[in-house]
């Protein structure tokens, strides 16, 4: 009997967006379209283009940051910390004080974290969150975020909303509401970050600025991945 033929081509997962032969993505450090602003520099590296999975982003947290407490009812998020130091927890707390989210405890005992290089947060949907940077330099962290291309939306439509500087009262509330952000503590928007993309060093240790292009920046006030 004969037997049929191989194709020795890998298979393709259902939903796959690029039709034609399968290829990948490199990016060089620095790549991907990068909307800077005095909060957040928030680099796109995967986005639903290319992914059913999720988008990923390349996010530059400025000292004094803090995304305030929320949590999302269908979004499921990754944080790794590449540079800098930054406070983290994912839980739901015995009691969501308003003011700050620093001092939250879980009732089995979880507490907030310090992130140091190398750190992973995964947040599920429905579980509260937050991250803040206590200083003394800058923060850089990749962000995952699931599904695509959600967030990739959200980030443009918020630093549309504050190119000419500060937004209509509840503008930034009414739009995280839209995007699947329900806020509990207040978000604070820490010290200007120069609104030049700061590169792959945000610590200032490389004084070339490797992959420090940003395409597509744009000025932006408050924002936050996450």
């Amino acid at each position: 009997m004969a037997q049929g033929r191989v194709d020795p081509r890998p298979a393709r997962p259902a939903g796959h967006l690029v039709s034609g032969p399968l290829s990948g993505l490199i990016l060089p450090p620095g790549g991907g379209r990068t909307l800077t602003g005095p909060a957040q520099h928030v680099t796109f590296k995967i986005t639903g283009e290319r992914s059913t999975v999720g988008s990923l982003f390349e996010v530059v947290v400025p000292v004094g940051f803090d995304v305030g407490a929320h949590r999302h009812t269908r979004t499921e998020e990754f944080f790794y910390v590449l540079d800098g130091e930054v406070d983290m927890f994912a839980f739901e707390p015995e009691v969501r004080t308003a003011g700050g989210w620093q001092n939250w405890r879980s009732a089995d005992g979880e507490t907030v974290h310090r992130g140091t290089p190398g750190a992973l947060i995964h947040i599920p949907p429905g579980c509260p969150h937050g991250f803040a940077n206590p200083g003394p330099n800058p923060a850089r962290m990749l962000f995952q975020a699931a599904p695509p291309p959600d967030h990739e939306r959200y980030f443009e439509e918020l630093f549309e909303l504050l190119a000419d500087g500060a937004p209509p009262p509840g503008a930034v509330e009414e739009l995280r509401r839209r995007w699947d952000v329900e806020q509990f503590t207040p978000l604070k928007p820490g010290q200007p970050l120069p609104t030049e993309p700061l590169g792959t060093d945000p610590l200032g240790t490389d004084p070339a600025g490797v992959g420090s292009t940003g395409a597509g920046s744009t000025g932006a006030g408050p924002t936050g991945a996450g």
